[in-house]
């Protein structure tokens, strides 16, 4: 899940990187969280606004490192994440979780809690995961392009700033914060990156942006067909039900149709 060496403790001597082979901004650590101080940095959080381009500088000696670039918008109501509620302790870890035992779980007690049980489409068993595209377009250009976009004139972000977190892979960005924005349908992250781990591989996913109760993915592989998109809404309701509920398509076939057919960005916004 997170790096056996978190390289982040060395920025606090050597703030720009150079050690690392980095050239970083002014930024600062950050390891506050619900539960109190970590006794490690969880991410590397810019002073400024996030400028095109910054996401894919330097990938090479990121990686060599072990720091998974990310954006955070600390422009919206809560603040940085150190006003987050992060939650570090008692997450499972992604690698012992399955994407469809996850899923299956959410979808029950999704069921379970709508009136009634039969509220679409929860009403109906679990269909179980979408299979995987043929591979698409590069998942690191792909994101590249998409965090260009959020940090260009227009982005739907407030105030995107570049950060950095310790992590083996770009899904497990979740579990490695203890990120808590979908607290109020599944309070352990390392679930929510178990199914991230599964949608890097079957759809070239990456987590591009995330505020304190969203995440916003780039997509290599999206589905291409009605019948595989409705197999992802599936997924999708699952993971977060207040994307269906929120959306202008709120039934399934047509939030498929509308929100995923052939999208190459998806947003994950929990209540």
């Amino acid at each position: 899940m997170v790096m056996d060496t978190n390289n982040l403790t060395r920025l606090a001597t050597d703030p720009s990187g150079r050690g690392l082979d980095l050239s970083l901004p002014a930024g600062r650590l950050l390891n506050e969280t619900y539960q109190g101080t970590w006794s490690e940095p969880l991410m590397w959080l810019a002073d400024a606004r996030a400028a095109p381009g910054q996401w894919s500088a330097q990938s090479a000696a990121r990686r060599a490192a072990g720091l998974v670039p990310v954006l955070v918008d600390v422009g919206g109501p809560s603040g940085d994440p150190e006003s987050w509620d992060l939650m570090c302790g008692n997450l499972s870890y992604p690698e012992d979780l399955g994407a469809d035992e996850v899923l299956a779980r959410l979808w029950e007690e999704t069921r379970e809690n709508r009136a009634g049980g039969a509220a679409a489409p929860f009403g109906a068993p679990w269909p179980g995961l979408a299979g995987a595209m043929p591979p698409g377009a590069d998942p690191d250009a792909q994101a590249a392009e998409l965090a260009d976009a959020l940090t260009g004139g227009g982005s739907r972000l407030k105030e995107p700033r570049l950060a950095l977190v310790p992590a083996d892979r770009n899904a497990d960005i979740p579990a490695a914060i203890g990120w808590s924005g979908s607290l109020n349908h599944e309070d352990d992250p390392g679930a929510l990156s178990a199914v991230l781990r599964s949608w890097e591989e079957r759809f070239g996913t990456r987590i591009v942006a995330l505020t304190a109760d969203r995440l916003v993915l780039s997509v290599a592989a999206p589905p291409i067909t009605t019948d595989q998109a409705e197999a992802v809404a599936a997924e999708h309701a699952a993971f977060c039900p207040d994307d269906l509920a929120r959306s202008r398509h709120g039934a399934l076939d047509d939030y498929a149709a509308h929100d995923i057919l052939g999208r190459r960005t998806w947003v994950h916004h929990w209540n």
